[in-house]
């Protein structure tokens, strides 16, 4: 299997790299869009801040590869983000894969960045197959997509966000799944399988 992670310069790229190495997985760093359009699948990390990343993916014309792409494709943490319609980060217009809009947690009594394990609920994605409902996974994240139609997989953090969403072959997930132990290495499997 040819796995891609697409490169711009904000991703989580060496944990996600090692756990799909214990996965039996060797995955391909890159921003070529040929590799990106002949990979198998494609994984679109994110650590960082929106705006800065999506100059870096318009710069490299990845903005157009990556919203064309019609294989299995995952978003993980500000790649779910930037997979968006727009992010109340420094109001950010973002890729338009999924007609949402990000929104910034409020600190009303709670700590901003969410950071830390919470328990998923109301899972429906192939993605979590042999996930138990109410399992732990790690966030860390300042901005939240609200649960919408194509939420997969609840969290509350104040308010309920969408913790994986689905669109087509656009699967994404706000947690960090090579950060979350055995739930995480599930949704991982589970997307090599698809």
């Amino acid at each position: 299997m040819k796995l891609a992670i697409v490169k711009y310069n904000a991703g989580n790229v060496q944990s996600l790299t090692f756990a799909l190495n214990r996965l039996g997985v060797d995955p391909i760093l890159t921003d070529d869009p040929d590799e990106l359009f002949s990979a198998d699948k494609v994984i679109f990390p994110g650590q960082g801040e929106a705006s800065s990343a999506m100059r870096s993916l318009k710069r490299n014309g990845l903005d157009h590869v990556l919203t064309g792409l019609k294989q299995p494709f995952l978003g993980v943490c500000l790649g779910m983000q930037l997979m968006c319609e727009r992010t109340e980060e420094n109001h950010t217009e973002c890729l338009g894969i999924i007609p949402i809009q990000v929104k910034r947690f409020i600190p009303n009594g709670i700590k901003v960045p969410h950071m830390g394990w919470n328990d998923i609920t109301k899972l429906n994605s192939p993605l979590l197959k042999g996930v138990q409902e109410g399992s732990y996974i790690y966030f860390v994240h300042s901005y939240y997509l609200p649960v919408c139609e194509y939420t997969t997989a609840e969290c509350t953090y104040d308010v309920p966000f969408t913790a994986l969403l689905q669109k087509d072959n656009f699967y994404a997930i706000q947690a960090h799944p090579e950060k979350s132990a055995e739930p995480g290495m599930a949704i991982l499997e589970n997307f090599l399988k698809l």
